[in-house]
């Protein structure tokens, strides 16, 4: 009997080709936790659940710094202490400031100095190199695909012959792998990876805007209770002052008529004390 092994998830027991290589997943913990790119860092994790859109190390962050804001450098919006992303800060610190990428032609590639970590001679930044490295994988899955269905056609074409007793030129797997179509391949797997990563930017930025256009909705309602406020309380100034001041006036003229009245008096007084014997 073949040896069994547990999956990390559900821990039920597979046999060894039935898990996947990297986490040692069943196939149903493959599925109900598919591997998928965090929002915010681009990294790849396994997803516990379809809310779950971040991994653990940004959810985290997020709870001690906040929202992060796109790195000044890669435009990932991953920077949540200053305007750089953790990777960025890291990278600057070790190889220096960054150079353009010769794929996304955006500042974000940092020389390692060393033509070994290049891919194919090539200085990309990392968003590029892990589409770079798909597309290699891609791309030699489908030649390992041609490669197999090659060699069973030239298997077929070469019993049939010897059956039919005719003769059939014939074909060679390595010309299949040479040939114009798998270039073809590899160009349109490429572009696909880069509109993919366009789309993403693309999505970002318009996140990015929504959150602006947001912030300035607030501000404008803000200024505008702000601004109703200031008027309604000088309104109420107005209306007090043009009230005291009336009392004011009011009072004025109540107290000139008293002072007119007591200064007849007097002359009243003055005179019948003048004309008395």
């Amino acid at each position: 009997m073949a040896a069994l092994y547990a999956c990390t998830k559900c821990h039920q027991r597979f046999p060894f080709e039935a898990l996947s290589q990297g986490q040692q997943l069943c196939k149903e913990c493959r599925i109900a936790h598919p591997v998928v790119k965090c929002t915010y860092c681009r990294t790849e994790y396994q997803q516990e659940s379809k809310t779950n859109t971040i991994c653990k190390k940004c959810a985290q962050n997020v709870q001690l710094y906040g929202t992060p804001k796109p790195c000044q450098y890669c435009n990932i919006i991953a920077a949540f202490i200053g305007n750089k992303c953790q990777r960025c800060t890291n990278s600057e610190k070790k190889y220096g400031p960054p150079y353009s990428c010769e794929q996304c032609k955006q500042q974000c590639a940092f020389d390692r100095k060393d033509d070994r970590k290049k891919v194919d001679g090539k200085l990309l930044c990392w968003l590029c190199t892990l589409s770079y490295k798909r597309v290699l994988q891609k791309t030699k899955e489908q030649r390992k695909h041609l490669s197999s269905s090659s060699r069973t056609s030239h298997q077929e074409k070469e019993q049939y012959s010897r059956l039919s007793g005719g003769h059939y030129n014939s074909f060679s797997p390595d010309l299949a792998l040479d040939s114009p179509g798998t270039d073809h391949f590899v160009i349109i797997a490429q572009l696909k990876e880069e509109v993919a990563t366009l789309k993403k930017m693309l999505h970002q930025k318009d996140q990015m805007i929504l959150e602006k256009e947001k912030k300035i909705t607030e501000l404008k309602a803000d200024f505008q209770y702000q601004e109703s406020q200031m008027r309604a309380k000088m309104n109420q100034m107005e209306k007090t002052h043009k009230d005291v001041t009336e009392q004011l006036q009011a009072k004025n003229r109540e107290l000139l008529k008293q002072a007119a009245a007591l200064s007849k008096s007097k002359k009243t007084e003055k005179s019948g004390a003048i004309t008395s014997p």
